[in-house]
């Protein structure tokens, strides 16, 4: 089993370190094994590509690099502002993220 992280698949988040740095989007896939996190516009790259059944014309496609989820914080969803995260029990014994900033449950 991978580490855990603080944040996960489809939270918003935003770039604190980095050539993307001060930029938001959603997280679109998280490497647990490389510490990764592929986020939506976010450290674009071009790929030089044959033609192929999806990319029937080839050429040059932009598309998301991995970054580091160290770079990465979460976006506290009641402010939309950057929030580090902790985690604690709810009142169902079950571990829910909150953040630090307000103190409110992150779902």
């Amino acid at each position: 089993m991978g580490r855990k992280y603080h944040i996960k698949k489809g939270d918003t988040v935003y770039v604190i370190t980095g050539e993307s740095r001060g930029q938001q989007g959603r997280v679109l896939d998280l490497i647990t094994k490389d510490g990764k996190a592929i986020v939506e516009g976010v450290n674009m790259v071009s790929r030089h590509t044959k033609p192929s059944a999806k990319h029937t014309q080839g050429g040059i496609i932009k598309k998301e690099a991995p970054v580091n989820v160290s770079n990465l914080m979460l976006v506290d969803p009641s402010t939309g502002k950057p929030t580090r995260t902790g985690r604690r029990f709810d009142e169902n014994n079950k571990l829910v993220r909150y953040s630090k900033k307000t103190g409110e449950e992150i779902k």
